[in-house]
């Protein structure tokens, strides 16, 4: 049972504010892009923004790594709504064709994939909110930065992969995971969550527990080519992020995108652009009672 959670729980991350957020020095080492928080008074599933600067002087210009999950508080998404009012220029993910409009309240039914079906049968369950139709895109300064329908079909084809493939890599991680003594939640305690007086609060707080310990498994999906899911898709946010770059009057920018895709981002920021990390701010995207 617990594989198959956390195979959909994977969805939630290829992708709340805390009100007490922390901001502080770290290096050029990758970060932490989400965290589980385990504090008297305070458990949360956390997400990370983290800010990038060149790493010469002179060049005021920063980007921040905004993590997201799909499915949170809707605390979180009103306070990130209030954040984004602060940049210049907003990329970010949804793999849909180029001028396709987000309107408030997420869009029509019929227009939703698949996955988005799954992540909301994850919202009614937890008691959370989706992303998609709390996060308002409708401001002229958000910019799709992500691939279309034809564009990832074509990538994957390039790679010789298919969404069979993927899930079967993530189901041997996630069995992996089990066997070895990673995971954090075992098929009896999914079941003492579902008999639970307050059901829909533990099983949303193993289920933060497992996606705070899901990074490896995605690494393990990229592979030493990286995959379209996160590494190709990356790679076109980031050929966006220098088109809106060269407009001299954009001086912040923020990539929106699943936490998963994080990690990649940073490598590639670090590499391809010279900028290194220079602060870091911790967001509730789950409050635990």
């Amino acid at each position: 049972m617990m594989q198959k959670i956390k195979l959909l729980m994977l969805l939630l991350l290829s992708a709340v504010m805390s009100f007490s957020t922390s901001a502080a020095q770290i290096s050029t080492e990758e970060p932490e892009f989400i965290q589980w928080l385990d504090q008297p008074g305070h458990k949360a599933l956390q997400v990370s923004v983290v800010r990038y600067q060149f790493r010469t002087g002179g060049d005021d210009r920063y980007v921040d790594l905004v993590g997201a999950v799909h499915v949170g508080d809707k605390q979180y998404y009103q306070a990130l709504n209030k954040m984004f009012k602060d940049y210049d220029v907003v990329l970010y993910e949804l793999v849909a064709p180029e001028g396709t409009k987000i309107p408030k309240g997420g869009m029509d039914n019929e227009e939703k994939s698949w996955i988005s079906a799954i992540q909301i049968g994850m919202k009614n369950v937890l008691g959370l909110s989706f992303q998609m139709e709390e996060v308002d895109y409708t401001p002229n300064h958000f910019v799709h930065a992500d691939f279309t329908p034809q564009e990832f079909s074509q990538s994957m084809k390039n790679k010789g992969e298919s969404f069979f493939s993927m899930f079967f890599k993530l189901w041997r991680a996630s069995v992996s995971q089990q066997l070895t003594g990673q995971s954090s939640a075992s098929d009896f305690d999914m079941m003492m969550a579902l008999i639970s007086s307050d059901r829909e609060n533990a099983l949303k707080e193993i289920m933060a527990k497992e996606l705070a310990s899901t990074d490896g498994m995605f690494k393990v999906l990229e592979g030493p080519e990286g995959s379209t899911l996160v590494a190709a898709r990356n790679q076109k946010a980031l050929k966006v992020l220098r088109e809106q770059m060269k407009n001299t009057e954009n001086q912040s920018f923020a990539i929106f995108y699943g936490a998963a895709h994080l990690p990649d981002f940073h490598e590639r920021l670090v590499r391809d652009f010279d900028m290194v990390p220079v602060s870091e701010q911790w967001l509730d995207a789950w409050k635990i009672k």
